[in-house]
């Protein structure tokens, strides 16, 4: 029986990249593979600065710490690919969490989650709540390491947010978010533009 500490444990162990705790803790309790959290859980991962909701998995939680071995795990062990959130929000949603500044942003790792997750059957153009796609998401976070990703595979650019927005709007637009307007942000903004020129053609 996974108990409410249990799952969050997990999530907080794998955000933390503290893998042989997550993993001792999937083998003291296996169903924490497809378990899923409740609404009176939500809390924030303080190590890669991501809210969870209800709904969320582990496998959400390697997503956001762009942790392609242990989404693997916990894929081959049962994990859903396309687990949605009380946001609608599913694991490929959750890797475009964080951004440039933040203390776990990393392209590179986060391009490989990427491909993983679309090649064991992500949709790149899954929408949550509000019609937002992951190219949403990771345009308006300024990651332009899992906009280039998700263009390569397959994530529609033309898609509306409920506001009618695209992710050509979206990334031309100031975002609201925190740090938007550092030099880093900028520059991952302009890096976003032109991948998004490129594919418009």
């Amino acid at each position: 029986m996974v108990t409410k500490p249990d799952l969050i444990e997990l999530m907080r162990a794998i955000g933390s990249g503290e893998c042989g705790v997550a993993e001792r803790l999937l083998d003291a309790t296996p169903t924490l593979v497809s378990a899923r959290l409740e609404r009176t859980e939500e809390c924030f991962i303080e190590a890669c600065c991501a809210q969870v909701y209800a709904g969320d998995t582990a496998l959400h939680a390697a997503a956001f710490a762009y942790d392609t071995a242990f989404a693997r795990l916990l894929i081959e062990s049962g994990a859903d690919v396309r687990a949605s959130n009380r946001r609608g929000a599913e694991p490929l949603h959750a890797e475009t969490i964080g951004g440039p500044g933040s203390g776990n942003w990393n392209p590179t790792r986060q391009r490989a989650v990427i491909g993983y997750l679309v090649e064991v059957g992500a949709d790149p153009n899954a929408p949550a709540v509000g019609w937002v796609t992951p190219l949403h998401r990771a345009v308006r976070n300024r990651c332009s390491g899992a906009v280039e990703a998700l263009l390569s595979l397959g994530s529609d650019p033309y898609l509306t947010n409920d506001s009618g927005s695209t992710a050509f709007e979206l990334a031309r637009w100031t975002t609201g978010r925190s740090g938007s307007g550092s030099p880093e942000a900028r520059a991952e903004q302009e890096l976003i533009v032109g991948l998004l020129d490129r594919a418009a053609g």
